[in-house]
């Protein structure tokens, strides 16, 4: 998934990114709030993580142009503010979630996951596809029971995949999932995920099909 961390202290942002790209995430960072909000014009995310005291525009003036375009993306937001007034400002406006500065790193996690679940209507953490079967919580695969030994973004490539079964996914769909502004981001790498797949599925009574000129399907043979 694409997520946006809009935070403009340094330690705390480089920590929720590792912790984001570590469980299989495409994660871009801003620090400052206008810069934030016209990266939201041009860059469709899965999730906002964005902190309510920022330089040029403040969070909730963020949220309040996000919803006023009608953007649905989920929105956690991350606040020094304990003051009750300011939480539920911030959720009448439109966020999602909130977390207390200073949170836990492993609550973020399961709160993203969480929004990220329910903005794609599903309700647990397991995604099943015939004899497949992806835990997004503890981030592993198996089919009829069997761990398949993916990498990262192999397991990403797979989880987007089938959280939309039998749909074609374009190919730019996925260089945009799993690759942020600083990657280098190439449709071949994309291949080579998939051909690598293709072959740990082999056995398996589920393939990924290619779709000329359209993209890829996750289907039950």
């Amino acid at each position: 998934m694409r997520v946006l961390v809009v935070e403009d202290t340094a330690d705390i942002a480089e920590a929720v990114v590792m912790r984001l790209e570590k469980i299989g995430h495409a994660v871009d960072w801003e620090q400052d709030g206008i810069t934030a909000s016209e990266l939201l014009h041009v860059q469709a995310y899965d999730l906002v993580v964005l902190d309510l005291s920022l330089p040029g525009q403040d969070g909730l003036a963020v949220l309040r142009q996000m919803r006023a375009r009608r953007l649905k993306t989920p929105v956690l937001v991350l606040t020094a503010r304990s003051a009750v007034d300011e939480r539920i400002g911030a959720l009448d406006l439109g966020a999602d979630d909130y977390l207390v500065k200073p949170f836990d790193y492993g609550e973020l996690e399961a709160r993203a996951r969480a929004l990220l679940r329910r903005s794609a209507g599903q309700s647990d953490n397991l995604l099943r596809v015939g004899p497949l079967v992806i835990d997004r919580a503890g981030r592993v695969a198996s089919v009829n029971d069997r761990p398949l030994n993916l990498t990262r973004r192999e397991l990403t490539v797979l989880e987007i995949l089938a959280a939309r079964p039998d749909r074609i996914v374009p190919k730019e769909e996925l260089v945009e999932q799993l690759f942020n502004f600083d990657q280098e981001a190439s449709p071949n790498a994309v291949e080579q995920f998939v051909a690598r797949l293709r072959r740990k599925l082999a056995d398996a009574s589920v393939e990924i099909r290619t779709l000329r000129g359209l993209g890829y399907q996750l289907a039950v043979v």
